[in-house]
């Protein structure tokens, strides 16, 4: 394929407006990634939320948070309802967008390790073999920064962010320290910065403000390259404290409800100021935006919130509730405005796709594809003919998989098998697994095969109390 004279015509063809620039979408799709970035490298920003529910936005139905701009960014691009995080906790999760793989291959499949792992959390790092989509788009020519919360590596490791791709990065190397959003000390690539305003107990830098800070200063440092910019903002994760609680301090509500909520809005103020200085630079149109959340919610909040939307579970949990998450992209002229997709798809499948995007050759392992034609908005019929995997072990070991619109469960403490019809019951209240026996065959083979089995999680039934005598 000639690349240059492709990239000709169609500038071309955009320029003198023959062809209308969203009409030339399927055909690059279709061209693969290669021509694609060679049309245009895209700027690529991923926007990931910490335990921000399926329903903790305006335009997934929530009634009392105030989210402008996350709604905004669903009316100016696509809104999925069935996208799912890698995991339903933070490091796995994690662990499957960097690397591509799902739970059963990926290194980190649990927020703590059962055998080995760092320190007194038994913290479990990524390896040096392990390669990450900072990596990959690293090796194709884009600028590459992290802002937030790592997970994936301790200091004194080789999986910190700037030996795992990125070229700068500022926030939390764990989950421990993230707790606190007014820390003593954040890291600067591999160097502590002191955060004077927090020392001998004083609480005057909030460490997200510090994240939105870099995440501006970065954009406008690289406006003349193209980048790719991983926020992992920690809003609105606990512990639950905010500076002020704005329009929700009068609300008759639980505390950490008005926290949750304010922290929420905060999180959507920022995310406005990007998106501002987006147009105010030029890189709107030159920009796609990803915005989600690491898992599902950790608190139902019923009656009144209702974070987790109209599903079973939450985070820790396997059902819809701990895994379906927000999913919204945006890009002028190329994804189509104000659309609802339903095409199911996951974490693993952001490596290959933002690899696409980018042009970058995906050179490992990988578990998940490329999206691009659904977020394109094109016809991509695998995604329901294809089955994800998800595994976890606290309360023993579990998995749990969807194909189509069927979803099933597998605990290694029971025989049974759940399987659940989500085009009926999204809220898997009624086990249908005697009904289809050919279905749930087909899905414990997979599970079977799915998972390889890791020097750091055991899989295995939970143990049993003895009773008291």
């Amino acid at each position: 394929m000639n690349i240059s004279l492709l990239k000709t015509t169609v500038t071309s063809l955009a320029r003198k407006r023959a062809v209308p620039a969203i009409a030339l979408v399927p055909v690059l799709a279709i061209l693969g990634a290669q021509a694609f970035a060679a049309v245009q490298k895209p700027n690529l920003i991923f926007l990931m939320a910490d335990d921000m529910g399926w329903g903790d936005a305006g335009c997934y139905g929530q009634k009392h948070i105030q989210t402008p701009n996350i709604d905004r960014l669903a009316r100016e691009g696509m809104r999925f309802t069935d996208v799912y995080a890698g995991g339903s906790v933070c490091a796995p999760s994690r662990s499957v967008l960097m690397t591509g793989q799902h739970l059963g291959h990926t290194r980190v499949r649990g927020n703590s390790g059962m055998v080995g792992g760092v320190g007194s959390e038994r913290r479990v790092p990524l390896e040096p073999e392990d390669v990450t989509v900072a990596m990959l788009l690293k090796q194709a020519g884009y600028a590459t920064g992290i802002t937030g919360k790592w997970g994936l590596g301790e200091p004194d490791t080789a999986a910190i962010p700037t030996r795992k791709g990125f070229d700068e990065w500022f926030g939390y190397l764990n989950q421990q320290h993230a707790h606190n959003y007014f820390p003593d000390y954040l890291w600067r690539n591999t160097e502590r910065v002191t955060l004077q305003g927090n020392l001998s107990g004083q609480t005057k830098e909030y460490s997200h403000d510090r994240f939105a800070g870099f995440t501006l200063d970065f954009v406008r440092r690289h406006k003349d390259e193209p980048f790719f910019l991983y926020l992992a903002w920690t809003l609105p994760h606990g512990k639950y404290v905010i500076p002020s609680l704005e329009v929700y301090a009068d609300k008759d509500w639980p505390p950490d409800y008005k926290v949750h909520a304010a922290m929420v809005t905060r999180l959507d103020r920022d995310l406005g100021r990007l998106m501002a200085l987006l147009k105010e630079l030029g890189l709107d149109e030159k920009t796609i935006v990803f915005f989600c959340s690491d898992n599902g919610g950790v608190q139902r909040r019923e009656g009144v919130l209702d974070s987790v939307g109209p599903f079973r579970g939450k985070k820790g949990e396997q059902y819809e509730g701990g895994l379906r998450v927000p999913m919204i992209v945006r890009w002028p002229g190329r994804v189509p405005v104000g659309k609802v997709s339903h095409a199911p798809w996951y974490f693993a499948d952001v490596l290959p796709t933002l690899c696409e995007l980018g042009g970058a050759k995906v050179t490992s392992k990988v578990d998940g594809r490329s999206v691009l034609p659904a977020i394109l908005g094109q016809p991509q019929a695998d995604l329901n003919t294809r089955l994800m995997y998800w595994e976890q072990y606290s309360g023993g070991f579990q998995q749990a998989a969807r194909l189509g619109r069927w979803k099933g469960h597998q605990r290694a403490a029971e025989t049974g098998f759940e399987l659940y019809d989500l085009s009926a019951d999204q809220m898997e209240t009624r086990n249908i697994a005697a009904e289809h026996p050919e279905v749930v065959k087909q899905m414990r083979e997979f599970m079977k095969a799915a998972h390889v089995p890791s020097p750091n999680w055991i899989a295995k039934a939970p143990e049993r109390k003895a009773k008291k005598k």
